[in-house]
């Protein structure tokens, strides 16, 4: 599948998230994460945000894709981390 991650999280933990999700997915811009994954994966980086977080202060939005599912950039402005092999 492939996700897309979105983040809002307390400045004290926001640097352990973003940590966090460079190991498993591409950054794209702040607070932005994306990438192909397993299902399996998909579960480690569930668990290990929620390890992270608090889930009474902090947001995390995921969105997941089939892999038949071509998602089409357009990007305006200033593109903070260029990703050359998008699906």
């Amino acid at each position: 599948m492939y996700v897309i991650v979105v983040y809002d999280v307390n400045v004290a933990r926001v640097n352990k998230v973003k940590s966090f999700l460079r190991k498993h997915l591409n950054w794209v811009q702040n607070s932005v994460f994306e990438g192909e994954v397993t299902k399996a994966e998909f579960e480690r980086i569930k668990e290990g945000i929620l390890r992270i977080i608090d889930e009474n202060e902090d947001s995390v939005i995921i969105y997941k894709c089939p892999l038949d599912f071509v998602p089409k950039r357009e990007i305006l402005g200033l593109e903070k981390n260029p990703i050359d092999d998008i699906i």
